[in-house]
């Protein structure tokens, strides 16, 4: 079953002005490009090394996670502890 996706009022209105060709960029489009690229380059940036001891276990088990999302297990595991460090892991239990 695929979920339909549903809109508010702003995003309508963004919609029907690109659907319109009434859709224009803002002045300053190609600086703050520039600054969200910058921005994302360094949140990227892995510039630091961390060794960790951990359980087989939980190894085993990041691994097979890991698998499940199609990334390395390192990857996961950096992704894992900057959303905790920035606030944005989200508890689901």
């Amino acid at each position: 079953m695929t979920k339909k996706a549903t809109h508010d009022e702003e995003e309508m209105g963004i919609l029907q002005a690109l659907s319109t060709g009434n859709l224009q960029s803002a002045k300053d489009a190609p600086a703050r490009l520039k600054a969200h690229q910058l921005v994302a380059e360094a949140t990227l940036k892995k510039d630091q090394r961390l060794n960790i001891r951990i359980s087989s276990k939980d190894l085993k088990n990041l691994q097979a996670r890991a698998l499940e999302e199609g990334v390395p297990y390192q990857t996961l595991a950096a992704s894992l502890l900057h959303k905790y460090v920035s606030g944005h892991l989200v508890n689901q239990r």
